[in-house]
């Protein structure tokens, strides 16, 4: 078993680990001190085990970040509709990502008749896409292929969810971009998933759809 590592086993990880990338480019971090420059939005779930930039094999500054419980899209979310706004208006990023995780606990715990206090707010979000989903959902007896699957439909929803927002609406009108994907990581052997993808412009129910101002 892994020794479990304390708070300042991490600050000297992070020494380690400064001087590894400084030998093999002595001007990484100079570079990454000017400026950001990232081509993706990463909307991802905060599980420790699913760590964008690792599982993607990208350095610091290649994905922009944003990350909670079962990585929804909630349109009274601050948080996220600031850091949507942030990096399509002005990092510009050409991708944004929703990555979801086959065992995913915020889905198992919104597939139950459980109270997990304040957090029930929040799995009401994943509730309303099992209501959504539910006659083909109860067609699965097995329960963890039924919370997997749960996990894709999930991600699918949130993706079309950022399409429902006046940022991705207005971002397609003036710029083409960006591109919308829906991955699923499965944990037990480090592979991501391409679930769904949606280009710029693609066909929004009118009763979503925002005109704006020429």
């Amino acid at each position: 078993m892994k020794t479990q590592q304390t708070w300042e086993q991490l600050l000297q990880n992070n020494k380690i680990w400064a001087e590894s990338k400084k030998q093999v480019d002595h001007l990484f971090f100079n570079r990454l001190s000017k400026q950001q420059a990232p081509r993706f939005l990463w909307i991802g779930c905060s599980d420790s085990r699913v760590p964008a930039n690792e599982i993607t094999g990208t350095d610091p500054g290649e994905i922009f970040v944003h990350r909670n419980i079962a990585n929804l899209v909630v349109h009274t979310d601050l948080n996220l509709l600031s850091v949507l706004q942030y990096a399509i208006e002005v990092l510009q990023v050409e991708h944004i990502i929703v990555c979801g995780h086959y065992g995913c606990g915020g889905i198992s715990a919104a597939m139950s008749q459980k109270s997990f206090g304040l957090l029930n707010k929040w799995l009401c979000h994943i509730k309303d896409v099992y209501k959504l989903h539910r006659d083909e959902l109860l067609l699965i007896n097995n329960e963890e292929e039924r919370s997997n699957k749960l996990v894709e439909f999930n991600v699918i929803e949130q993706v079309y969810n950022l399409t429902k927002t006046s940022i991705i609406q207005h971002a397609w009108k003036e710029r083409n971009a960006p591109f919308l994907h829906g991955w699923v990581y499965r944990i037990d052997d480090g592979i991501l998933h391409n679930i769904c993808e949606i280009s710029p412009n693609h066909p929004i129910d009118s009763i979503y759809r925002f005109q704006f101002p020429e």
